[in-house]
């Protein structure tokens, strides 16, 4: 078994990882040392930011990741600050920030960009999941904004769905898919 190193401190994240990535044959650990996420204007630029702060720490392969919630109502907010806004407005927050918005307002998409980081090269790889916001708080699984999250062709948020149906929908779901068909294709070193 190989293993690669996930730089992250969310085990969500982990879960959804070792899902995709074990049945290749990866052993994902974690490393919670995380890094620096500078306020960028995109994920690519907070991604490449944190491989530059992690490869200086780490001296083997890793991926790292970073996502947000952009809602077309709220001019892309929070966007890059979807953690920190998830930290201190919450699900609730921005709730309150989107009400009066009528059902056909509401649209918003989730963006998630994966970082690799091999001897030395960096590939990017992008997921998005198109969706809208809800009007409430539903479901009790997920993290983040799942619980007002309802992806498109779908009537159930993130928080109400199994972990395998998340992650088939979702924008890290399809970041970590390219990823997989770029392993598949041995383009990677391993």
């Amino acid at each position: 078994m190989r293993t690669i190193v996930f730089v992250t401190g969310n085990t969500g994240k982990l879960a959804e990882a070792r899902a995709k990535l074990g049945p290749l044959g990866f052993d994902v650990t974690q490393d919670k040392g995380g890094y620096p996420e500078l306020q960028c204007d995109s994920l690519e630029e907070v991604a490449k930011e944190g491989v530059r702060a992690v490869a200086g720490r780490l001296d083997c392969d890793f991926i790292l990741e970073d996502a947000g919630l952009f809602v077309d109502a709220l001019h892309g907010f929070p966007g890059v600050y979807s953690a920190y806004v998830n930290k201190t407005l919450g699900c609730e927050g921005l709730l309150k920030l989107m009400d009066g918005t009528p059902e056909n307002g509401r649209a918003a998409r989730f963006e998630a960009v994966i970082a690799y980081y091999e001897k030395g090269t960096l590939k990017l790889f992008k997921g998005v999941c198109h969706g809208r916001i809800s009007d409430s708080m539903r479901g009790g699984g997920g993290f983040g904004f799942d619980p007002v999250f309802v992806p498109t062709g779908d009537d159930r948020s993130f928080a109400e769905m199994c972990k395998n149906e998340k992650n088939a929908a979702s924008h890290r779901g399809r970041a970590f898919d390219q990823f997989v068909e770029y392993l598949k294709n041995g383009q990677s070193g391993h």
